[in-house]
């Protein structure tokens, strides 16, 4: 999830239909339902992008602001994409987008065509014609991979998107007129507020190019990115529109009219318009490249990917990079599994994002040009989202990619002012959002598994720095308690548990690489989720400086409780690092499986749902919330337990209930790809609930077959013999024609490449 908040997406489904299992030599691409969405609430762009691509194109359909009277606009939670599959208007198309978070910012220069009566503002759902927008239906619109077109109804444009990693390609079909306009809105942002516009510059380099930059302070509070616009045929005439009202002293500048024809614009909150003439379904192209150093650059990133190329050949080449990495993982399934896996792998490729220019200039946290030697740089890390599973799932399929994530996180630590790794950076921007410090996590994974090609003990140097920042979020007292008293530091058991965790997981590292004394000191403070738990209640409890816990203690209750997106029985389950032990902690065995029984099966209150913004009963199974990423191992915990066939029975169910090819499909916020990650672990039937170890725990498949090729040149095959929504359970399975006589696999056994075998039935094989 990201912020405080956690649900949702949207976006729209291709209509293609299939029917039963699918064979190999299918297109991949076709699966994709990239307007696929969450509960409801619309957190995902549906637009075009290719994979890790630096732009992503997509409809802007409302412009809803962060505050209304001073205070938060609970109805903005639902634009952290800019997209509601549910609205009936579009307002343009932004080029800057995260993908499925529960608190946003970006939505970088919106480009929207009309004609007409020029109109320099959005307007509003209620009165669209006292503005630019336009209605729009969903049986005109088509979203595919790096592919997106609508009607604009108003104004009778087709609206066509497409990119390469740098540059967004719009081309809009006019119908005849005199008064055609592209509207380029730099004031538009999501999770707007009226000054988180500091300055935007424009340059009419010609009467076809146009460059700038824009700065903003929302999310990332330092932030500029920078354009270069080129028009597909020049422009009759052109100007622009400063809303801002703060602007008193205006210079000299004054002595020009510089609205109207005049080659820089300036100012906070800057609308320009460009006007031309066009023909009955007339053709325009319009090439935006962004770069996060300069319009030079801009211009280098456009003269690389995409000058000299036209709308089609751009598309079909982002088109085919999709597709070279879709194929890598073959799947035969049913209908729904294969539109749920294919567009949840394609969730898992959107980030990190690319974050270097062709010429591998990138902006660092220093807020100074550095060049990406050796690697390419990379940005969005939602940290506390994808080191579950989006990191350790690239490093299986990406290993190469990730690898480059894992220099970019340490070049984020060496321009760190405060020696630290990134938390949720984005944009040349550290925003401290969530907790934990799980790049840790995420650069163990790749270390123990070899993947990362890096300097390891400048790796280790940099995790034990960050894991020793007293000044973070009660480091200081988490190291001198052994616990973070939540008097000092909410949601504290949650930050105790993360940071043992994290904890464990450079002691890994410092093991692999011979470190014994860092082993030592690492491994003990990994126990320090036992100075938590309440014996008396069976569950991880607050506790104070004082060393007493906290007296008022609700195990349902999700509001400042001690716990951040969970509550007392989501979180007393996460020692994913020491699950035997927890067990033990828990009563052992038998009392720990019917413990997580009951988080399946009891009924919730009305009442749980008083201060949860983004979660609801559709997203939930019992007091499991799957939704919320601290549950994202539970399932996996009966393996630990002697109880197998239940970890296998919950995934199956779990894949079943909350994903869907649908508007509606997801039961949480993508979060940056880690929801679709479960699932795709989870489908192929293993899951790694503790990265930073080379294990995988053994679940139940949904696939009939699999066919994963691994950078190292091996070939996975993985079969499910009688697979089928009643044969959820795994009665035994066969690696290379041996029997795996346990619950896990390890990274080294995926890698090494053969045939993986799950004989399935419809009853449990409990011994």
């Amino acid at each position: 999830m990201h912020g405080n908040s956690r649900n949702s997406m949207t976006r729209i489904l291709i209509s293609i239909l299939l029917l039963g299992p699918v064979a190999f030599g299918q297109r991949y691409c076709d699966y994709v339902r990239p307007l696929t969405g969450t509960n409801k609430m619309g957190h995902t762009y549906p637009g075009a992008t290719v994979p890790f691509g630096g732009v992503q194109l997509s409809p802007e359909t409302d412009t809803l602001p962060y505050e209304v009277n001073g205070k938060y606009n609970k109805d903005v939670y639902k634009y952290c994409a800019g997209y509601q599959y549910t609205d009936k208007t579009i307002v343009g198309f932004a080029h800057t987008h995260f993908s499925g978070t529960g608190h946003s910012d970006l939505g970088d220069f919106l480009i929207m065509p009309t004609t007409g009566a020029l109109q320099l503002n959005p307007g509003t759902v209620d009165q669209p014609t006292s503005g630019y927008r336009s209605g729009f239906s969903h049986s005109t619109e088509t979203a595919s991979p790096n592919y997106y077109s609508v009607l604009l109804d108003r104004y009778n444009i087709k609206a066509e998107l497409t990119t390469t990693t740098r540059v967004g390609v719009h081309r809009y079909t006019f119908p005849a007129t005199q008064d055609a306009h592209i509207i380029l809105d730099a004031v538009y942002g999501i999770y707007n507020y009226p000054d988180k516009n500091v300055w935007t510059y424009m340059r009419v380099e010609n009467d076809s190019m146009v460059t700038g930059y824009r700065q903003t302070n929302g999310w990332g509070r330092t932030r500029t990115v920078y354009f270069a616009m080129k028009f597909s045929k020049p422009f009759a005439s052109y100007g622009f529109q400063n809303g801002s009202k703060k602007q008193v002293y205006k210079g000299f500048w004054r002595k020009f009219d510089q609205e109207h024809n005049f080659p820089e614009m300036a100012g906070t909150h800057i609308r320009a318009y460009f006007n031309f003439g066009t023909t009955t379904n007339e053709q325009l192209t319009v090439k935006f490249a962004l770069s996060p150093v300069s319009t030079a650059n801009a211009l280098l990133n456009m003269n690389a990917e995409a000058t000299g190329r036209s709308f089609d050949e751009i598309r079909k080449t982002g088109e085919d990079a999709w597709e070279k990495e879709l194929s890598k993982t073959k799947i035969t399934a049913d209908k729904e599994v294969m539109k749920n896996f294919y567009t949840a792998l394609y969730h898992t490729y959107i980030n990190p994002t690319v974050y270097t220019d062709v010429n591998s200039d990138y902006m660092g946290l220093d807020r100074n040009v550095h060049q990406a030697e050796g690697f390419t740089n990379y940005t969005t890390f939602s940290l506390w989202d994808t080191y579950r599973a989006l990191h350790p799932l690239l490093n299986l399929l990406q290993p190469a990619r990730n690898s480059d994530m894992i220099s970019s996180m340490l070049a984020h630590y060496d321009q760190s002012v405060h020696h630290m790794l990134p938390v949720w950076s984005n944009s040349a921007n550290e925003n401290w959002c969530m907790i934990g410090y799980h790049s840790v996590s995420a650069i163990a994974d790749a270390v123990i598994k070899g993947t990362y090609k890096g300097d390891a003990n400048k790796a280790l140097e940099a995790c034990i720095a960050t894991a020793n920042h007293d000044q973070f979020e009660g480091i200081g007292d988490y190291r001198r308690l052994g616990y973070v008293p939540e008097d000092k530091s909410g949601a504290s058991v949650s930050k105790t548990l993360e940071y043992a965790y994290d904890d464990w997981c450079i002691a890994q590292m410092a093991r692999k690489m011979g470190n014994e004394e860092v082993y030592n000191t690492f491994s003990k403070r990994a126990e320090y989720y036992k100075n938590v738990f309440d014996a008396s209640t069976g569950f991880m409890r607050p506790r104070l400086s004082n060393g007493n816990f906290k007296k008022d203690f609700d195990v349902l209750n999700t509001d400042e409780a001690g716990y951040i997106e969970g509550n007392a029985w989501n979180y007393s389950l996460y020692v994913p690092h020491a699950p035997e032990a927890m067990i033990g902690l828990m009563g052992g065995n038998k009392r720990f499986v019917a413990h997580l029984d009951s988080l399946f099966t009891m009924q919730l209150p009305d009442s749980f749902f008083a201060h949860t913004e983004d979660i609801t009963r559709d997203g939930i199974i019992g007091n499991y919330v799957h939704g919320n990423e601290p549950s994202h191992h539970v399932a996996y915990l009966y393996n630990h337990a002697g109880a197998a066939w239940k970890t296998q029975e919950r995934v199956r169910m779990i894949m079943q209930k909350m994903y869907h090819p649908q508007p509606d499909g997801l039961s949480g916020n993508d979060d940056c790809g880690q929801m679709s990650a479960w699932y795709i672990f989870s489908a192929l039937g293993f899951y790694p609930i503790a990265p930073g170890s080379d294990r995988y725990e053994l679940g139940s498949p949904a696939i009939q077959t699999a066919t994963v090729q691994m950078e190292n040149g091996k070939t996975l095959m993985i079969t499910a013999k009688n697979q089928s929504d009643k044969n959820v359970y795994v009665h035994d399975v066969i690696l290379n024609g041996k029997p795996l006589n346990r619950t896990y696999i390890t990274h080294s056994e995926l890698t090494g490449g053969g045939e993986l075998v799950y004989v399935m039935g419809s009853k449990p094989k409990k011994k």
